[in-house]
Parts: structure tokens; sequence; C-alpha cells
């Protein structure tokens, strides 16, 4: 045989192994015999049920935390407007007062004072929530922001094309619009 033909190789203890190249060829082994040694069969098979085992801890793990995800978001919607109500708790409280400071009194001017009062109070809490009015009167009409109720005809040319009156108060909540403002556009 030439060198071409038989390729020597050394296992780990240094001892030669005849592995032939070409499986027409003869020779004391082969690359395509199957594995004959029982535990190295052994092996590989604890190292696949290993794997397995890890593979079936990750999705349970995956799993798991999917699910807490899913409830967790669950109880953020729940809750995520319980700030906000009990904020608005004093504001109603000063709204009973208010009730029954009108059923027991006719000073006008100090029931409008009150009812005023009342109404700051609720704009600041619902201010420091993120909510914050609209200013649209006097502004250009923007279909993306404004919604048109009607379209009327305009006192003077620089009113065309802008805002003249506010139907329904639009709002954002934290710099997004939460809702369009109704409106009424020169022509």
């Amino acid at each position: 045989m030439n060198e071409k033909e038989n390729r020597h190789s050394f296992n780990e203890s240094g001892e030669g192994m005849n592995i032939n190249a070409d499986e027409n060829q003869g020779g004391t082994s082969h690359l395509n015999d199957p594995i004959t040694d029982e535990s190295e069969a052994d092996k590989l098979r604890s190292d696949i049920q290993e794997q397995k085992e890890k593979y079936l801890r990750l999705v349970a793990e995956f799993d798991n935390f999917r699910k807490r995800s899913a409830k967790e978001r669950i109880e953020l919607i729940q809750t995520a407007s319980k700030d906000v109500i009990v904020s608005l708790l004093e504001v109603m409280d000063d709204l009973d007062r208010a009730e029954k400071q009108i059923e027991s009194t006719n000073d006008i001017p100090t029931m409008k004072e009150g009812i005023k009062l009342v109404f700051g109070k609720l704009r600041n809490k619902l201010g420091a929530k993120g909510l914050k009015p609209m200013q649209t009167i006097g502004t250009a009409f923007n279909s993306d922001e404004h919604e048109a109720i009607t379209e009327i005809p305009a006192p003077s040319e620089d009113l065309k094309g802008k805002i003249l009156d506010e139907m329904e108060k639009g709002y954002y909540l934290n710099d997004k619009i939460i809702r369009f403002p109704k409106v009424v556009v020169g022509k």
C-alpha cells in the first residue's frame, strides 16, 4: 500500500490505527464502522438525556415567566387607575361639602368662589397626573389633531382656516392626545 491509500493516525494512548480512506480497500478499521465501545454509547445516551432535561427545564422556566408576566400585566391594568382615583377622592369630598353648603346658604358669591376652588383643585390634580388641555381657538386647523364639526364664514380674512370655536375640549396625557377637540373652523 502506498501513502495515499493508507493513512495512519494515533489514538490517545499513542497506538497506531489503520484507517483506510477508501472503503473498498482493506484495513484494520474504517471511518464508517459503528461505535463498538459500549461505554462510549452509554456516555452519548447520558449526554442526550442531560440535554433533554436541560431543554425541559428551560421550557418550564419560560412557561412560568410567560404566566408571571401575563399575571403582572393584568394586575397593572386593573390597578392603573387606582392612583388617579385616590387623588380625586379629595375633590369628591370637597364636592360633597359644597353640595351641603349650597343647600344651607343663599350667599351666591361665596358659593361661586367655593365651586371655583373645587374646579381649580380638580384641574391641578389631573394636571399633576399628566393631563393637559389643548389650546385650539385661534390656531390653524390641523386634521391630524382636530376634529372639525362644521365650517362657518370667517369674520375676517386672517381667521380663514383657523379654529373659531371649540365644541368639546381636547386633552393630552403626557404629551399624547387622548381626546381630539371638536372645533368650528372659519372658511
